[in-house]
C-alpha cells in the first residue's frame, strides 16, 4: 500500500490570526469581570471579522481577475501532481499561491544531487529523502492555508494498480509521463469524469495539453468585445428616454453632454424613417450616417458626437444570435433531462427565452461604457439598462424553474447568482469538447498535420510533436530517452541515437497517415541532445502554462486551450496545434 501522508502548518499560524489572538490576551489581562468578558467578545468579534477579511486581502490582485466565485471554486478544488519535478513543481507551486484547496504529490523518487540544480524547492537538506515528501513540505510553506498530501509512489505503478485513486480529484496533473502510462491515465480520467492537463518539458521544448469531455465556460471573458447596447433594435423605455432629450438644444453645456448613446438612437431613428426603415449597411450608407451624426455639432470640440462618430457603427449591429451561440442552443445537450448539468438547463431555458421574451435577442447584459455625459443622463441611462436586464433574468429565472420542475428536479436547484451571470454572459458561451488522447495519436485530423508541417511558423512545433512522441517510443525499446548514456562517448552515441530516433519518428508518422514525410535533421539531432533534461527556465515556462489552464478549468472562467501547445525554445515561438 502507498504511504499517504497529511502535512499541517498548526503550528504557523497567520500574522492576522496571531495579532487577533495576541489582542484578546491584552484586553483580558487588562480587565477584569464581566467587562473582560465583555470586551473579550468585541475582541473575538474582530479576530472572526479578520479571519474572513484575511482571504480577501490575501489574494487582492487575483480577486480582481476572476472575484470571489472564482477564488472560492479554487479553494473548494483537490489537485494530483504525478511526478514533482521541476516542471510539476513550478505548476503547482502557482497553485499554492492562489489558495488551491488541497494538493496530492504523488512521486516514488529519492532526492538526488541533479534534482538541486533544477528544482529551486529542494536544498542539499534533501538529499536522499522522499522527493513527494520534501516538496510537500516546502509547498506548505508558501501557503499554510493549502492542504498538502503526498504518496511516495511512482505514477505508472500507481496508474496500473490503483486506477480508481484519481476519482477523488477534481484536476490531474500528470508531468513528464511517457505516451503509453499517459493514454491510461487519459482513459481513467475521461471514464471518471476528472480533467487531465498533461506537462511535459524536454530540453529547449515543452507541451501542455488539455483532456476531458466536455467543458462549458459563461464567463469566457475575451478581450475584445462589442458593448451591448442595442442600438439596432432599442426596447420602449430607452426610445423615450432618448425622445426626452432634445439633441438640437441650443444650450452648448447640455449639447456637448448628451450621451452618445442618446444621439445615435434619435440619429438612427431619423435615417431609418428616411430609408424605409432600414438602418445603413453599406459602406457608402455608413459614410452618410457619420456625416450625418456630424452635422448636428455645434462646435468642433464636441467630444460626445465624436464618440458617437467613431461608436455609429454599432447602429449597423446584425440583429439576432450570432453563430457560436446559435450552435450551442442548438446542440443535443440542450433538450435537457434530469442527468444534464446546470449549464445545458440554462441554455435550454436560453433558447425558450430567444423565441418568447427576447423576440430573437439575447437577454441584456445591462452595463453601458464609459462616455461623455451629464451625470444624471448617464444615471438615467445606467438604470434604464440595468432594469432591462434585470427584466430579462427574471424572465429566464421563471423558464429555468420551469424546466427544473419538467424533469424532476428542484426548481431552486440552481441558484438566482448563477442564473444572473450566465444572462450576463450569454453573448460570450463557450463548449470545449476534447478528442481523447488515444483518437489524436491513433486518428489525427490529417489535412491539420499537413497545414502544420507546410506552413513555416508551425512545422517547428509539429516537429517537436513528433519527435516527443518518438523518443517515448525509443525509451520503450531501450529503457532510456535519447541521448542519455553511463559512459563518457558522449558524441559518438548521439550519433548513434539520431537515426534510432529518425526511425522511431517515421513510425509515428506512419501510424498517423503521413506516409513519406520527412522531419529536420538538425531538430532530430537537438533532440538527442536534449536527454529528455528538465531544463529550469523551460520547465518554469511549462509549469506557468499548466497552472493557467488549471485555474481556467477549475474557475470555469476564460477559455483553456484547444489543442496541444508546443513550446519551440530555440525560436522563442509557441503553438497550439489542433489534432
Amino acid at each position: 500500500m502507498p504511504l499517504l501522508r497529511v502535512l499541517t502548518k498548526a503550528n504557523n499560524p497567520s500574522p492576522l490570526r496571531s495579532a487577533a489572538t495576541l489582542l484578546v490576551a491584552l484586553f483580558l489581562g487588562r480587565r477584569g469581570g464581566g467587562e473582560a468578558n465583555n470586551t473579550a467578545s468585541a475582541a473575538m468579534a474582530a479576530a472572526a471579522a479578520a479571519a474572513v477579511a484575511e482571504p480577501k486581502t490575501k489574494y487582492d490582485r487575483q480577486l480582481r481577475i476572476w472575484g470571489d466565485q472564482g477564488q472560492a471554486a479554487l479553494e473548494k478544488a483537490s489537485i494530483c501532481l504525478l511526478n514533482c519535478g521541476p516542471t510539476g513543481t513550478e505548476a503547482l507551486k502557482n497553485l499554492v499561491l492562489g489558495g488551491i484547496g488541497s494538493v496530492t504529490v504523488v512521486d516514488g523518487s529519492k532526492v538526488e544531487q541533479a534534482d538541486l540544480g533544477n528544482n529551486f524547492l529542494l536544498d542539499e537538506g534533501c538529499l536522499g529523502q522522499s522527493r513527494a515528501k520534501s516538496i510537500c513540505s516546502f509547498l506548505q510553506e508558501l501557503n499554510d492555508a493549502v492542504k498538502a498530501k503526498y504518496v511516495e509512489e511512482f505514477p505508472a505503478t500507481m496508474i496500473d494498480t490503483n486506477p480508481s485513486f484519481f476519482s477523488q480529484f477534481t484536476v490531474v496533473i500528470a508531468t513528464q509521463l511517457p505516451e503509453s502510462s499517459l493514454l491510461k491515465l487519459d482513459s481513467i480520467c475521461r471514464s471518471a469524469n476528472i480533467v487531465l492537463v498533461a506537462a511535459r518539458s524536454y530540453g529547449l521544448t515543452g507541451l501542455v495539453r488539455v483532456s476531458i469531455k466536455e467543458h462549458c465556460v459563461i464567463e469566457s471573458k475575451p478581450d475584445h468585445f462589442l458593448d451591448d447596447l442595442r442600438l439596432h433594435k432599442p426596447w420602449t423605455e430607452l426610445k423615450q428616454f432618448a425622445k426626452s432629450i432634445d439633441i438640437c438644444d441650443k444650450d452648448a453645456v447640455v449639447h456637448k453632454h448628451t450621451p452618445y448613446i442618446v444621439i445615435l438612437v434619435r440619429l438612427a431613428e431619423k435615417w431609418a424613417d428616411a430609408h424605409d426603415g432600414q438602418l445603413p449597411s453599406t459602406r457608402q450608407e455608413k459614410r452618410e450616417f457619420k456625416d450625418l451624426i456630424r452635422a448636428h455639432m455645434l462646435n468642433v470640440d464636441e467630444d460626445n458626437y465624436k464618440e458617437a462618430v467613431e461608436s455609429s457603427y454599432k447602429v449597423s449591429v446584425t440583429p439576432g444570435i450570432s453563430d457560436d451561440i446559435r450552435q450551442i442552443i442548438d446542440d443535443s445537450s440542450s433538450e435537457v433531462n434530469l442527468s444534464s448539468s446546470d449549464f445545458w438547463v440554462l441554455v435550454a431555458a436560453l433558447k425558450e427565452f430567444i423565441a418568447n421574451e427576447g423576440n430573437g435577442e439575447l437577454p441584456l447584459e445591462g452595463t453601458i461604457p464609459d462616455m461623455t455625459s451629464l451625470t444624471e443622463y448617464y444615471v438615467s441611462l445606467q438604470k434604464i439598462y440595468q432594469a432591462k436586464a434585470e427584466s430579462d433574468c427574471l424572465a429566464m429565472e421563471h423558464r429555468v424553474k420551469s424546466i427544473l420542475k419538467r424533469i424532476g428536479r428542484d426548481p431552486e436547484s440552481i441558484s438566482r447568482a448563477y442564473i444572473k451571470t450566465f444572462c450576463k454572459n450569454t453573448r460570450k458561451l463557450r463548449v470545449c469538447r476534447y478528442r481523447s488522447m488515444e483518437e489524436e495519436f491513433s486518428a489525427p485530423v490529417l489535412s491539420e498535420v499537413q497545414k502544420y508541417l507546410a506552413d513555416e511558423d508551425s512545422c517547428f512545433a509539429m516537429n517537436f510533436y513528433i519527435l516527443l512522441r518518438a523518443a517515448d517510443r525509443l525509451a520503450a525499446n531501450y529503457s532510456r530517452l535519447p541521448g542519455i548514456f553511463d559512459s563518457t562517448g558522449f558524441t559518438s552515441e548521439i550519433d548513434e541515437d539520431v537515426p534510432r530516433l529518425k526511425l522511431a519518428a517515421v513510425v509515428v508518422l506512419t501510424e498517423m497517415g503521413l506516409n513519406g514525410a520527412s522531419l529536420s535533421e538538425d531538430l532530430i539531432t537537438e533532440v538527442c541532445r536534449f536527454a529528455g533534461a528538465e531544463i529550469h527556465p523551460v520547465a518554469a515556462f511549462i509549469g506557468g502554462m499548466a497552472s493557467q489552464e488549471v485555474i481556467k478549468l477549475v474557475t470555469k472562467q476564460f477559455v483553456p486551450l484547444m489543442g496541444t501547445f508546443i513550446f519551440n525554445g530555440i525560436d522563442l515561438k509557441s503553438q497550439v496545434l489542433a489534432l
